[in-house]
């Protein structure tokens, strides 16, 4: 990666909105450079605080951190907007200046036998994708950029909780073209029936994910199965904005008619050793990122579902219906 953290659009944007005090949230990746970016913000008289919490995407808005900092604005890096809310926000979307070209290159091969691509990016190449675009077309693909639904805040533009936008052009494609890493790529794997080649910019490789969506879908099967076997059930609710997926009540309704004893549970973040004391409960629903359960399947002990997969255990919703609008 060759991170460009744009800072005199930073500088700009900060003079023009004033503030007195900002809460800055950073990507894991970038903490690093927290000293870097404080330097820019206290030149400009501008009090500045890091948040230490976990910014997985533009979902882990914190104005409540913010005011209990007295920031007057959130300083949000490596994001673009994601949800509306009522808090001054600057996103600093962060520009990844790699030489994608070789990558590119690589990708041909893996691509041979496919016409029509459809293309997505992470946040970090938007700036690239006319130059991604015209590449493959040189080299006699047809290009589609994935639809802006959703929450996607860009054409092309691809997040981790949302592929409406891919399955909208699935029917128009060969196969998926994922600029970005290996998180966007399986949520695309699983999302749509069409092949999905990655172009991995942090490991510089390309990946065919062929094989994910069968090995993820198996699992998600099995989560679901043991939500119906559950006595007690535990539903997540998440208190980040971002990260709210479906509504507790309905569900609690539907367990209780099946004789499922329930609790009700909020969490800043998910982690194991915070489920772990929770341990008579058999199966937890997930209101939060619907990633959790997917993703970390072999992190936690204790069986997971999202909202949707346990629609699918209440009989409310079949399989094929949520496979069709999507699992994620």
């Amino acid at each position: 990666m060759v991170l460009n953290f744009e800072k005199e659009k930073l500088v700009t944007e900060l003079k023009k909105l004033k503030p007195k005090k900002v809460l800055v949230q950073l990507p894991e990746g970038i903490k690093q450079n927290a000293s870097e970016i404080a330097e820019i913000i206290e030149n400009l008289n501008i009090e500045v605080v890091f948040s230490g919490e976990t910014a997985w995407g533009g979902c882990c808005i914190s104005p409540q951190e913010a005011k209990n900092v007295g920031a007057d604005l959130i300083v949000h890096f490596g994001h673009a907007k994601f949800i509306d809310i009522d808090f001054p926000i600057l996103y600093m979307e962060v520009k990844d200046e790699l030489n994608l070209h070789p990558l590119l290159q690589k990708s041909i091969k893996h691509l041979k036998n496919f016409k029509k691509i459809g293309i997505s990016y992470s946040i970090q190449h938007k700036h690239d994708i006319d130059k991604i675009i015209r590449f493959y077309e040189n080299e006699e693909k047809k290009v589609i950029l994935s639809g802006k639904k959703g929450r996607v805040k860009y054409e092309g533009h691809i997040v981790g909780c949302q592929y409406s936008g891919l399955k909208a052009i699935e029917k128009d494609v060969d196969c998926f073209v994922i600029i970005g890493n290996q998180f966007h790529s399986m949520g695309a794997a699983i999302s749509v029936e069409k092949p999905v080649v990655l172009v991995d910019v942090y490991n510089d490789k390309i990946r065919d994910m062929d094989g994910v969506r069968e090995k993820i879908l198996k699992q998600r099967a099995i989560s679901i199965q043991k939500l119906k076997d559950a006595r007690n059930v535990g539903i997540i609710q998440e208190e980040k904005l971002g990260q709210q997926f479906g509504t507790s009540e309905y569900l609690v309704d539907k367990l209780k008619e099946q004789d499922k004893n329930v609790i009700l549970i909020t969490m800043n973040e998910l982690t194991p050793d915070k489920l772990m004391n929770f341990y008579n409960i058999d199966c937890f629903i997930v209101l939060a990122c619907p990633r959790i359960p997917i993703d970390d399947f072999a992190k936690y002990e204790k069986p997971m579902v999202t909202f949707k997969e346990a629609l699918v255990a209440l009989g409310m919703k079949s399989w094929d219906e949520i496979l069709k609008i999507g699992i994620i």
